[in-house]
């Protein structure tokens, strides 16, 4: 291994150790699924985004949602349930609520989750 491998591996050593320190939904999802911190990071911000881009009318669907998950962790391409999981844990840490209702607040599966959050 050269220092570049050596520090990305040490990096995402450090990552790991800090998701089990936390210990959050959010945290124990991304510990289990091996996203990095960087790509972690650049969850929050298509969270933002898609945040933004609801608030200004735009139009945002779980299925564009779920595609641009899948370009930041490729190695989770096609895991609907990873993208679902991914908006549902930021949701029960209050954390982008309006994203999660407003992507998958329609779908059946998960009317009975809804219903005991109110």
């Amino acid at each position: 291994m050269n220092r570049l491998e050596d520090k990305e591996r040490l990096d995402f050593l450090e990552f790991r150790q800090e998701l089990l320190f936390s210990n959050s939904s959010i945290d124990r999802l991304l510990f289990e699924y091996r996203v990095t911190k960087i790509q972690y990071e650049q969850i929050m911000d298509l969270f933002d985004s898609i945040r933004e881009r609801i608030g200004n009318g735009e139009t945002v669907n779980h299925h564009s949602y779920e595609n641009e998950v899948y370009k930041i962790v490729p190695q989770h391409n096609h895991d609907y349930h990873f993208a679902e999981s991914l908006a549902q844990c930021f949701h029960e840490n209050d954390r982008w609520d309006e994203v999660f209702v407003h992507l998958y607040g329609e779908l059946p599966k998960f009317q009975h989750y809804l219903s005991k959050q109110d």
